[in-house]
């Protein structure tokens, strides 16, 4: 869903970050969220006494948007990859932004439910007790977003990369490359370049999903 922000609005929003620098820290208070404008910024998170990369973002993407939802502390921590310009909006001038730009507020708005879906499926994910779990369940919350019956053999082909696995999974790209390369190995998967993966079996993942599940309990 493309946003529409034209060069007027960094004049009354934009700010500027440096390459490197901490935008906002995990459990601060955050009463703000950013629209990238240039610049990618890494999502980073601490699990099990470890940081994490969760996610790179691109210009066109939004992150910090639960603080203006729930104004709890900052879920996560987001770092500058390179010079980024963002537009910030808070609450006041977030409202200015609707009754000035309806249009514009909806779309945001309807982002907003998909990234508050988005992060709890995420959570979801982190918390498996396995590696490659983590991974089968990327693929699972994949056929979920295109309404696929998990509970039949069949063969799905998703638009990701593995690296993309990699940052939904908060696992270094090395060690999902390489769970990725057994699945093939299995016949359970086929990596198609560049950014095309072929699962042979979703209700494969769904089981081994399932079992390790029980296996922990």
């Amino acid at each position: 869903m493309a946003l529409d922000f034209g060069p007027e609005f960094f004049d009354k929003f934009g700010v500027t970050f440096n390459k490197g620098d901490i935008i906002f820290c995990e459990y601060e208070p955050g009463n703000s969220f950013y629209f990238l404008m240039e610049g990618k910024v890494k999502i980073t998170k601490i699990l099990s006494d470890r940081e994490k990369i969760l996610d790179i973002l691109e210009p066109g993407e939004i992150f910090g948007e639960m603080a203006i939802i729930d104004e709890g502390p900052r879920s996560a921590t987001i770092v500058a990859i390179d010079d980024v310009k963002a537009l910030e909006f808070n609450k006041a001038n977030f409202e200015i932004l609707m009754k000035s730009k309806p249009e514009l507020a909806i779309k945001l708005l309807k982002i907003f439910a998909n990234r508050i879906y988005d992060q709890k499926r995420r959570l979801k994910i982190l918390t498996l007790p396995s590696p490659e779990t983590k991974i089968a369940d990327v693929f699972v919350m994949l056929a979920e977003n295109k309404n696929t019956d998990l509970t039949e053999a069949k063969e799905d082909t998703f638009e990701i990369t593995p690296e993309q696995v990699a940052n939904w999974c908060g696992m270094d790209i090395a060690k999902c490359k390489s769970i990725l390369a057994n699945f093939v190995k299995q016949n359970r998967i086929t990596i198609i370049p560049p950014n095309k993966i072929t699962v042979r079996n979703i209700n494969y993942f769904v089981r081994l999903i399932n079992s390790q599940k029980r296996s922990n309990d």
